[in-house]
């Protein structure tokens, strides 16, 4: 009996639901509902070690080990010591608004982790309350009852009470790839593999207690390595550390150098602030955040348009990808098999001499001919089916009058040919009441065909019916059944299929319609420079039929598993980058091996190779690509733990979008890189130039505490909510190895920081030349700042959109993205908003300004600042309209 394969994320389309009385075990009602609570407060979930989460008092700890906290507390208690308390105070104040921000953004980004967990959980089948039902695996208790289906990776340590062909992976155990069959009585354990056949039995371990448990306390105290995006991020942040750590001691050692010579009372502590301040605004903190908090939350956004990201890293090199493997059946097609047509095949005798009756389906066409293909067709599919063919079929019976079960009624199945994707067919033997048995086979026809005794002639003619119908873009099943006097109908039967008799009864032409939208995702994937390439079991007129029908470039031909067995590692290199291979979009009759193969070649070329795949033999060649996608509709779990991303859907858009959201995810990340060093050029040039030219000390650490105030936000919420730029998909994708700052982001970079340095520091320098002094003068400086660093981030939202679209959310000429997210527009009003009321808080609130050394402005200094501010800033919109235009 078919207990059906557990499903993680969703139930099969044309797969009934668990639950009923069906098909329980003898004697067996599973535990109650209420003893199995019982027994999971006792026990605790089933599940191994894991990372344990951070309570709130870690969190903060961690949020004052960074050296920007760090730095923030030397600095107030330099005010305490130096009896400022009202200035103590003040910086104390920010030090609590960094690290709530800090907190806040952490515990945002870990909401977005756990979505993507509980949604990635995976279930079981267990018996509860006399039904069959699906379970998170984390609830499975010591006592329940567990069905085993084939492509699971089992939840608990179970002790099997009835099996039927049971082979179970133990190699993560063992070490051992042999599979190890299952009898009765035996015992399976928890994170092994079913292979093939099914089971059911008593579980008796689960989580820390299992023989997993063990391996899992392990696995959680494995440190993670970071990817290459990180390695690059931690690179840049050391860098800056170790320029700024010189520039503190220098310019601390210049200040009280110049406080000595002038007789200052205050010596070292002007230049223990001076160099703090320089540390503080050298130091880009914000760095890791971006990073942290793009990855997850870019993965959470992927999972609501269901695709499911299993390792964030992956987020960052979904944008590379530059070829895209595909399966046709479910993924480009909607994987809603129907009978379309069918021909029945007769003895000559029958049919006229032609060996054929043939017709449409629903004609009838020799009644004993055409009842005896719907009969063998049914007895060759499962008793319980699932797959979306053996579902047609039964639909297609019942329409001709004969009820699956009517035609297994008074049968019993008594030996079984499971299907393999080497042979591709399958067998079932039944036997009658009177014990003579009969065997039904269906499979592909060229497996199956040679399998039959046929004349030259009726071969010939069944090879061109079934060209016929593949080239109408139908899936083809030669249908057979075991002649009389088989001597393979009795026991002992055959070990082999092969060994029996057959005679071909007919021929079935199974259609399986595209998805909605997959054609206009083909062309999106194309115009961004990704190859989308069709690997499938079928007919090669079938898969070519269906590539018309989607868009998929045919005209280099299409290759076979067959062909691909002929060529060594070197030849098939070779095939695919200068042989005909290289042109060649579809690849059909192929087994999961060859996908292994076909993967390894384009990687090798330097691809970055995008794959998908549903089955346990599929699990390889998903583990090999850069990208392994699973179904999470049909797919097994061995497929989805080998993956980094599961489609929720099995949809083919699905994938082009996500290839979308990858790209966009890390188009944002650079965008906040290049913000994040343009905004620091300015702070750290200030903090550096005051004391080289004898100035007073323009920021004090103070303001700098106010500057991360805006600056976190800015960076992990603004350009996290960033609108996709219009010519995303119309790039070529990024080659694997760019550099995350390369010299023209860089440029651009230092460029705006440059000039905003400049507008500053000249503000700063006209207000003390006119003798407004030192506290205005800061006042102006810091409002031209504040100001430039709103039109800054309005301005580096987007490498094309003006500054005033991106603040309106509106598309600038009609090549913008259709929806603006509303998000985004909403926090680019908040920083501004922020912003102008920090500034009016430091500039007019009169208890503030004492502990900030600001003076309130008239409106003619505000403009003055706010002209600066533009004119440092606007430029870069120049370049974004030649940009356009050009």
């Amino acid at each position: 009996m078919d207990l059906s394969r557990q499903e993680s994320w969703s139930q099969p389309e044309g797969r009934a639901e668990p639950g009923g009385r069906e098909g329980l075990p003898a004697g067996q009602a599973g535990l109650a509902s209420d003893e199995a609570a019982r027994r999971l407060r006792r026990w605790g979930p089933n599940e191994v070690a894991r990372e344990r989460r951070k309570s709130g008092w870690r969190r903060l700890l961690d949020a004052l080990r960074e050296p920007m906290f760090f730095l923030l507390l030397i600095t107030a208690s330099v005010y305490f010591f130096l009896g400022d308390t009202g200035e103590g105070l003040t910086m104390l104040a920010f030090v609590v608004a960094v690290v709530a921000i800090t907190v806040v953004q952490e515990w945002r980004t870990e909401r977005a982790l756990d979505s993507l967990r509980e949604l990635a959980a995976p279930r079981a089948r267990v018996l509860r309350d006399g039904r069959w039902e699906w379970i998170p695996a984390r609830e499975v208790v010591p006592g329940d009852f567990l069905a085993l289906t084939e492509g699971e990776r089992i939840p608990a340590d179970v002790r099997l009470s009835s099996v039927a062909d049971l082979s179970v992976d133990e190699s993560m155990l063992t070490g051992e790839s042999e599979p190890v069959w299952k009898a009765a009585g035996d015992a399976c354990y928890a994170g092994t593999v079913v292979l093939q056949g099914q089971g059911w039995g008593e579980v008796e371990a689960t989580g820390e207690r299992s023989r997993l448990g063990e391996i899992g306390r392990l696995i959680a105290s494995v440190e993670e390595h970071p990817t290459p995006l990180q390695r690059q991020i931690r690179s840049l942040v050391r860098q800056f550390f170790l320029v700024g750590a010189v520039l503190c001691l220098a310019v601390g050692g210049l200040v009280a150098w110049e406080a000595v010579r002038a007789g200052s009372g205050r010596a070292w502590t002007e230049a223990l602030l001076a160099g703090i301040s320089l540390a503080m605004a050298m130091i880009p903190e914000e760095f890791p955040v971006v990073l942290t908090v793009f990855l997850s939350l870019g993965a959470w956004r992927l999972s609501r348009q269901k695709a499911l990201v299993r390792r964030l890293p992956s987020v960052e090199t979904l944008g590379a990808v530059s070829l895209l493997c595909v399966d046709k059946t479910g993924t480009l097609t909607e994987n809603r098999m129907s009978v379309r047509d069918a021909v029945a095949w007769a003895p000559a005798a029958v049919a006229g001499g032609r060996g054929e009756a043939s017709g449409r389906a629903g004609e009838e066409a020799g009644p004993e001919a055409w009842e005896e293909l719907v009969r063998t067709a049914v007895l060759a599919c499962e008793e319980e089916p699932y797959d979306p063919m053996d579902l047609a079929i039964g639909r297609w019976s019942g329409e001709r009058g004969l009820e699956p079960e009517a035609v297994r009624a008074g049968r019993r199945l008594v030996h079984e040919y499971p299907f393999r994707p080497q042979e591709r067919w399958m067998g079932h033997i039944w036997e009658d009441p009177s014990g003579v048995g009969e065997l039904a086979v269906k499979g592909a026809p060229e497996n199956v065909l040679p399998l039959c005794r046929l004349e030259p002639e009726e071969r010939q003619a069944a090879e061109e019916r079934v060209r016929g119908l593949a080239s109408r873009g139908l899936r083809v099943l030669a249908v057979a059944r075991g002649e009389e006097g088989d001597p393979g109908l009795r026991a002992p039967y055959p070990e082999r299929l092969a060994d029996h008799r057959l005679r071909l009864v007919g021929l079935l032409g199974l259609a399986d319609p595209p998805r909605e939208g997959v054609r206009e995702a083909v062309a999106l994937c194309r115009g961004a420079g990704v190859d989308v390439v069709m690997i499938t079991g079928d007919h090669p007129a079938t898969a070519e039929a269906i590539a018309r029908e989607v868009g998929l470039d045919g005209g280099a031909g299409t290759v076979t598993g067959e062909e691909l067995d002929r060529f060594g590692e070197e030849e098939l290199d070779r095939l695919l980058t200068t042989g005909r291979g290289a042109g060649v979009r579809i690849f059909a009759r192929t087994v999961p091996g060859q996908k292994l193969r076909l993967v390894r070649s384009w990687r090798r070329q330097g691809r970055v190779v995008a794959m998908t795949g549903d089955g346990v033999n599929d699990a390889p060649a998903l583990k090999e690509a850069d990208i392994g996608v699973a179904m999470g509709g049909r797919g097994t779990d061995v497929a989805r733990d080998a993956a980094d991303m599961v489609l929720l859907d099995d949809n083919f858009v699905t994938i082009a979008n996500a290839l979308r959201q990858g790209r966009h995810i890390y188009d944002n990340i650079r965008k906040a890189v290049a913000y994040i060093l343009a905004i620091h050029v300015p702070i750290a040039g200030l903090a550096l130039l005051a004391p080289l030219l004898g100035l007073p000390l323009f920021l004090w650490p103070i303001h700098i505490a106010l500057l991360e105030l805006i600056l976190d936000p800015t960076c992990s919420i603004v350009f996290e909510t960033t609108p996709e730029e219009p010519d995303l998909m119309r790039r070529p994708p990024r080659p694997p190895e760019a550099p995350l700052v390369d010299a023209r982001l860089l440029g651009q970079a230092l460029a705006l920081g440059g000039t905003l340095l400049a507008a500053t520091l000249l503000v700063d320098l006209v207000a003390l030349r006119q003798g407004l002094g030192e506290a205005t003068a800061r006042s102006m400086g810091l409002a031209t700042l504040l100001l430039g660093n709103v039109l800054l981030v309005l301005s580096m939202s987007s490498e094309r959109r003006p500054l005033l679209a991106g603040l309106l959310g509106r598309p600038s000429d009609g090549a913008g993205p259709a929806g603006e997210n509303p998000a985004g527009r909403r926090s680019r009003w908040v920083l501004a908003a922020g912003t102008l009321l920090l500034l009016a808080a430091g500039l007019y609130v009169p208890s503030l300004r004492p502990a900030l050394g600001t003076a309130p402005l008239e409106a003619r200094g505000l403009l003055v600042a706010g002209a600066a501010a533009a004119a440092a800033t606007l430029w870069w919109e120049g370049v974004k309209r030649l940009r356009r235009t050009a």
